[in-house]
């Protein structure tokens, strides 16, 4: 039945657990209900089940991370230039190669193995303990050392350590959500008899005398079984089914499958799988597999480039003709990039850290840049996993609505409007738009009022409460007068009721104890001041009895005797369809009536109108009670519960989480798609969705279908078929894990960057499939954390959009970090590849640049301003921008033609300057030997290089700032209306780290050529004179041909982003929808396509 792991033994069973009576199991294990296993037998199932615990736990190995950063692409290419340079006794240069490898692999291991670590400081999947019976006594005992055939013990807040065949329950009920996803707490009844079904029939929510590991109890007490431990659990399964990894078609080494040839083929495409793996090359971001390419493509250019050397020279390959070969060819490769993009994703990184976010892996941020859609689950992600009273509806009175209530513990957040009972048939529901697009409004576009005028919304707001009968309220913390029909109904919520509310005034915020639906009622309550603990002690309200909520009846009761008239009263809750069959009258007061089909069929209409929104509805009862029995709490339940007169009904909904809202605009601004995928009620789920602001209210404009589907639908649906829907759903109810990985795959044949958020068991396998999985790090199980790339601490939806922009910073500071670094390369193999050309009276060429000139300048002159590029603020437009492709990556066609164009034009500035000193004041004296020692025969060459290196020097610090935008002028970074002489030398200051990195670097210079020894005998160049004139006239002609070829792109629109506009394929426009109409236009410019694709 459960495979077993790591040698031990499975945990079978003849039939499930679920399926077998108590007593079966109890055989079984060969345990005893009353006493429990013994010493003896405790040890056998130790040695025989293993731990329980789950498998990889344990910490990240450090040679896992080593082993990764080693097998780095760039690193790989670093090595063989090392190998070259020490080939041909140049130990200075490949010492400095060396440096550069040991610091790239130190700095990337460090911080990885630093993330890792504290990723294992949030694995904390098991209850730290469990109360089990042993050998006749309660001992309490870590969890991790429960074996089958254990009796736990279990009561409310108690996490389940193991999977539990319950024999003893009483009023318990589990939050499941965890496993399941369904926010409700499941009720368990040990008398339900499942004989005739199988584990396939009976879905895990559904086996309500099984209790889970890492569940948690919410309700009542109860005893089990342990009958399944570790990684044989329900959430072991899940973590078992990640392990392994699919493995790719045609990979197969059998005959069977592919014919004689397959064995062969099968293992050359599994070779070329893990030396692609090795080298960078099939796994990992976008930027990653780029980066890599680059590399090798790098490394082969380094190898062309040297044949060219050799070819030059008559393939008479001397030391100096190497030297010269790996020079040039060290020239086009950046030796720095490695160290820029880790340190650039530390800093990142830490940045998150500070949010409350853990990046496990440093890539993790960059490819989070270019998420096209988010998967996210409902409970406890877009929502807070509590209930809130939305509604209550009053017969004979009307319908109270609780509105932007965001806080469900807060009875001062919000406010109750009373309007008229609402159902199916009212014209004002089904004939007038004005209502569902005012409901849009509130919900989506409360940060953008600003933007529209308020006399607009009043003057909606006005036609809705015409068109509703709605009550206008003075201000937002206003509520409706309480009337005796209310009072009667909000007793009945606050007595019949265990929950606690209260407000703690050190932390000063509102705190709640109880079931999530009872806190519901009980807040509720609060907001007009008749709370539980108002009625008992300031209305005299004292309880005589209590009858549990009982899951069979699905139904509670209290009796209290009011103290100043002694009156006895029964209040009752529950189901609708389980009370209104105990109701004999409807309403109170005046507008009391008696129930018959009619009335009957009006209340279950309400409630229908309710189920419909998404709400839990729950009836409120209560009756006089006259006769003395009522004293006694030992009154039989049926006594009580009868002749009961119906106060009206209570609609209850999982509120979104605060941030929530504005979290899912900001992906729409940023032209990222949010999809709901849900265990949750179609309904419920729906309701949701529409108050984030995933879908509209009132979805007429597109298909329903393409909105909302459930998850039998979807599931039903071929992949040929989904791959012909014009959009895929934005929400799916009722998931299972496999209907999420679905969706994932859905989303990448359309060519989308997906992220799955989640914090439940049931979201490890989509999170794992996922481009980014994001997980929660209080409320997620250790399952998802391990599937995930990143964690948010504090379960905080709104640090996503944090981490998104954060990603979109980096990836933009990398663009201009690679770009600066490879224009300077590009320069340096113009300038030498022409210096071939210069050959002295030997036919030696002798080169423009020194090998230690071309090393300092990559390693230092480039290296401090990229780092400076890395840190630069995000854009004042980053998230008003479609996300980047993922095909092209950092390297887009812009950045490619710019690399090209700025890379010949510093190239021929500086080879142009060689030129005008050689061959000017020189006379083309190119000396004899001048790539090995200064004479006085190479005193042109070294002047000529000293102005050269200086040169190059400048130029790339200049375009260092230059590159803090690819197309504004560096005169003008931040347009705007008030810039003056100073706002230039105020944007070039703003980065402090690039403006001292480019000052410095330009100072360096000086000593560089000057001093004595280092001058002549290192760098190969020697001081200079008149020839700065040179150097400093060609930072002019740079300066000027970068900001005409910006300008030539401004003019002409190149490479400029598409502009925005509404989809075209008929999906909705996410978080904006009651406002979608009149902002379409005015904001079209910053919303925009991604990448033509259908997502």
């Amino acid at each position: 039945m459960r495979s077993s792991s790591k040698g031990y033994a499975a945990q079978e069973y003849p039939k499930h657990p679920f399926v077998l009576s108590s007593h079966d199991v109890l055989n079984h294990l060969r345990t005893d209900e009353e006493t429990g296993l013994d010493q003896g037998r405790v040890q056998e199932a130790q040695s025989k089940y293993g731990p329980n615990k789950l498998e990889g736990e344990g910490a990240v190995q450090w040679h896992t991370v080593l082993l990764k950063q080693i097998s780095n692409a760039m690193i790989l290419v670093l090595v063989l230039a090392m190998a070259l340079s020490y080939g041909v006794t140049d130990y200075i240069e490949g010492g400095v190669i060396t440096a550069v490898i040991v610091l790239n692999v130190v700095i990337g291991f460090y911080q990885e193995f630093q993330a890792e670590k504290k990723m294992d400081s949030l694995r904390a999947l098991s209850s730290p303990s469990a109360a089990v019976l042993r050998e006749g006594h309660i001992e309490t005992i870590p969890s991790g050392e429960v074996v089958p055939g254990d009796i736990v013990q279990i009561k409310t807040g108690d996490t389940i350590p193991a999977d539990l065949r319950l024999i003893d329950a009483m009023n318990l009920e589990c939050d499941e959500k965890i496993l399941t996803g369904e926010a409700v707490p499941v009720a368990k009844d040990i008398k339900l008899d499942f004989s005739g079904h199988n584990e396939l029939e009976t879905g895990v929510g559904d086996r309500l005398n099984m209790a889970y590991s890492s569940s948690t109890v919410t309700k009542g007490r109860g005893k089990g079984i342990v009958v399944f431990t570790g990684m044989h659990t329900e959430i072991g399964n899940i973590a078992a089914s990640m392990e392994g990894k699919r493995r790719k078609a045609n990979r197969s080494l059998s005959r069977k499958k592919g014919g004689n040839l397959q064995p062969a083929k099968g293992m050359a495409l599994r070779i070329w799988d893990k030396l692609g793996e090795f080298l960078g090359l099939t796994v990992g971001t976008p930027l990653q597999k780029k980066l890599s390419k680059l590399a090798y493509i790098l490394f082969g250019c380094a190898i062309l480039l040297a044949i060219i050397v050799f070819g030059v020279n008559k393939f008479n390959v001397t030391n100096e003709v190497a030297i010269y070969a790996i020079s040039t060819g060290i020239a086009i490769i950046p030796e720095s990039l490695i160290a820029v993009l880790t340190i650039t994703m530390v800093v990142g990184m830490t940045q998150m850290r500070k949010r409350r976010v853990v990046i496990r892996q440093l890539s993790a941020l960059e490819a989070l840049g270019g998420v096209t859609n988010i998967c996210s689950d409902k409970t406890g992600t877009l929502t807070q996993g509590q209930m809130i009273t939305r509604k209550a509806w009053l017969p004979g009175v009307g319908m109270y609505s609780v509105n932007k209530a965001e806080d469900a513990f807060n009875p001062t957040k919000g406010n109750v409007a009373l309007g008229p009972s609402l159902s199916t048939q009212d014209p004002a529901i089904n004939d007038n738009d004005e209502k569902g697009d005012y409901i849009d409004d509130e919900r989506g576009i409360d940060a953008l009022k600003s933007e529209t005028s308020s006399e607009t919304i009043a003057g909606t707001r006005n036609k809705i409460q015409e068109a509703t009968g709605e009550t206008a309220l003075p201000d937002e913390h206003s509520t409706p007068e309480v009337t005796h029909e209310l009072q009667q109904f909000l007793q009945s919520t606050a007595l019949c009721n265990l929950a606690k509310v209260r407000f703690d005034p050190k932390k000063k915020e509102w705190q709640a104890i109880g079931d999530p639906t009872e806190i519901a009622l009980q807040v509720f309550a609060y907001r007009f001041q008749l709370g539980k603990k108002t009625l008992e002690e300031e209305h005299g309200w004292k309880q005589i009895a209590e009858y549990p909520f009982d899951s069979s009846i699905k139904r509670m009761s209290v009796i209290y005797r009011k103290g100043h008239d002694g009156q006895i009263h029964i209040f009752t809750k529950g189901a609708v369809e389980r009370v209104i069959d105990l109701c004999t009258s409807l309403g109170t007061g005046s507008k009391q009536r008696a129930i018959t089909p009619e009335v009957k069929d009006e209340v279950l209409a309400q409630m229908n109108m309710l189920a419909e929104q998404g709400l839990r509805v729950m009836a409120i009862a209560q009756r006089h009670y006259s006769g003395q029995a009522g004293t006694s709490p030992d009154l039989p339940r049926e006594e009580v519960e009868k002749d009961l007169t119906l106060c009206g009904l209570a609609g209850l909904y999982d509120p979104p989480r605060l941030e929530t809202k504005d979290a899912v605009r900001e992906c729409a601004t940023a032209g990222i798609k949010v999809h709901m995928l849900t265990g949750d009620h179609p309904s419920t789920a729906q309701a949701i969705a529409a108050e984030v602001g995933i879908i509209p209210r009132n979805p007429s404009t597109v298909e329903a279908s393409n909105i909302v589907q459930a998850a039998s639908t979807f599931d039903s649906m071929t992949d040929s078929e989904i791959d012909a829907l014009p959009t895929l759903p934005l929400v799916i109810a009722r998931c299972a894990p496999s209907t999420k990985t679905r969706m994932i795959a859905a989303l990448h044949r359309r060519r989308a960057f997906c992220a799955m958020t989640g914090d439940g068991v049931n979201d490890a396998p989509s999170l794992k499939a996922a481009d980014v999985g994001i997980a929660m790090g209080l409320a997620g199980s250790d399952v998802a954390k391990g599937a995930s790339d990143i964690v948010l601490t504090d379960d905080n939806f709104a640090s996503i959009v944090a981490a998104i922009e954060e990603g979109r910073r980096m990836f933009d500071n990398i663009q201009k970090f690679i770009l600066h670094l490879l224009t300077s390369n590009v320069a340096e193999v113009i300038l030498l590849i022409f210096g071939l050309g210069f050959q002295d009276r030997h036919s030696f060429s002798v080169f423009p640049l020194s090998p230690l000139q071309i090393l300092w300048i990559n390693m230092l002159t480039s290296s401090f301003p990229a780092f400076g590029l890395g840190r630069e603020k995000a854009s004042s437009d980053i998230m008003h921008r479609p996300p980047h492709s993922g095909k092209h990556g950092v390297f887009t066609v812009q950045v490619i033609v710019d690399m090209i164009v700025y890379g010949i034009i510093m190239g021929a500035c500086t080879l142009l300057t060689f030129v005008i000193i050689v061959y000017g004041p020189g006379d083309g004296q190119l000396g004899e030997d001048c790539n090995r020692a200064y004479s006085p025969e190479c005193n042109v060459v070294f002047r000529a290089r000293a102005a050269v290196f200086a040169e190059l020097t400048w130029l790339i610090l200049v375009s260092a700032w230059e590159f803090k935008s690819l197309r504004r002028s560096m005169f003008s970074l931040e347009p705007s209306p008030n810039r003056n002489a100073f706002s230039f030398f105020k944007d070039l200051y703003e980065n402090h780290f690039l403006f001292y990195a480019v000052v410095i670097g330009a100072a360096s210079v000086f000593p560089a050529v000057y001093i004595p020894g280092l001058n002549t005998s290192v760098f190969k160049h020697k001081g200079i004179g008149w020839e700065w004139a040179l150097s400093a006239g060609a930072v002019v002609v740079f300066v000027a041909g970068v900001e005409a070829w910006k300008a030539v792109k401004r003019s002409f629109g190149w490479f400029a982003l598409s502009g925005a506009r509404v989809e075209e394929d008929g999906s909705p426009r996410q978080g904006l929808f009651g406002f979608a109409k009149s902002l379409s236009r005015s904001k079209s410019s910053v919303e925009q396509d991604v990448g033509g694709e259908k997502v």
